[in-house]
């Protein structure tokens, strides 16, 4: 029960850091394309990669932490559902070279953030 609360507490916070990130950028950027939710989940896989070596790899922090961060926090910042109706909108106004762009770019960068963030933990 105590792991479930730290990722309900975690989920929480990172939920709250998704939505002003992902407001922030589309204010910022525009509305047009759907790079606040691109940002995020590069950034958290980024983070996940990151923090995996240095709290799991290095660290051997405890499970109560590992998941309140990693799991909570971690997930409840990054989201597939909003990529997934982001893009599916845009094929549906007829943008599909946008919602392409979109599907390759949240792949390819979220998974070489994850490796980048990989690579940068097991150089510290």
């Amino acid at each position: 029960m105590t792991q479930a609360l730290a990722i309900a507490a975690g989920g929480a916070l990172g939920a709250l850091l998704r939505y002003w990130m992902s407001g922030g950028i589309g204010a910022w950027l525009g509305r047009g394309f759907p790079y606040g939710t691109l940002a995020v989940n590069v950034l958290g896989c980024l983070l996940m990669g990151l923090l995996y070596v240095l709290l799991v790899e290095r660290m051997s922090l405890g499970p109560l932490w590992r998941a309140g961060l990693l799991v909570g926090v971690l997930g409840g910042f990054t989201t597939f559902s909003a990529f997934s109706i982001e893009t599916f909108s845009l094929m549906e106004q007829g943008a599909v070279l946008k919602a392409g762009m979109n599907i390759a770019a949240s792949v390819s960068a979220s998974l070489g953030a994850t490796w980048i963030g990989v690579i940068a933990g097991r150089q510290l």
